[in-house]
């Protein structure tokens, strides 16, 4: 119960100072945070953690934790994405499953999904697979196509 109540009732003000942290320290560890949040007065888990990591958007950028619009910003020259994408396979009419660098699976889904290709139903990424859904066969060609062109896999 009382679990319960830490994950739940300062989840706000725990998330604005997740990402206020985010923004001003390096981060690799999400037991790095829950040290960080005890110390600031604000009890949590490393699974609040790890929920409100996913509920901010947060992205693993190499080592380091860094909020979505940071992320983003940063990659959103797909050339800088290269070196972490390996392979690429369709699995289905629907869905391509890409392999990254440990790690990196994160962050190139985040900018697949920012990118917004009307082609991507949606992603789901690891930590070094990316499951991309399609609508259709057509659009898994279409997205085939762009990855050949942008990764050259």
């Amino acid at each position: 119960m009382l679990r319960s109540m830490i994950d739940h009732n300062g989840a706000p003000a725990r998330r604005n100072l997740l990402a206020k942290i985010l923004r001003e320290q390096t981060v690799e560890r999400q037991a790095e945070l829950v040290e960080m949040l005890r110390k600031r007065g604000h009890p949590a888990t490393q699974s609040s953690v790890s929920r409100d990591l996913r509920d901010l958007g947060v992205a693993k950028r190499g080592r380091r934790y860094v909020l979505a619009d940071e992320a983003v910003r940063s990659m959103s020259d797909f050339s800088t994405l290269r070196q972490f994408v390996s392979s690429r396979v369709s699995a289905g009419a629907n869905l391509t499953v890409l392999k990254t660098k440990i790690g990196s699976a994160q962050s190139v889904a985040v900018a697949i999904d920012a990118a917004a290709w009307p082609e991507v139903a949606g992603t789901i990424s690891g930590d070094d697979t990316i499951f991309i859904a399609t609508r259709g066969a057509r659009d898994q060609r279409r997205l085939g196509e762009r990855l050949l062109a942008i990764f050259g896999i």
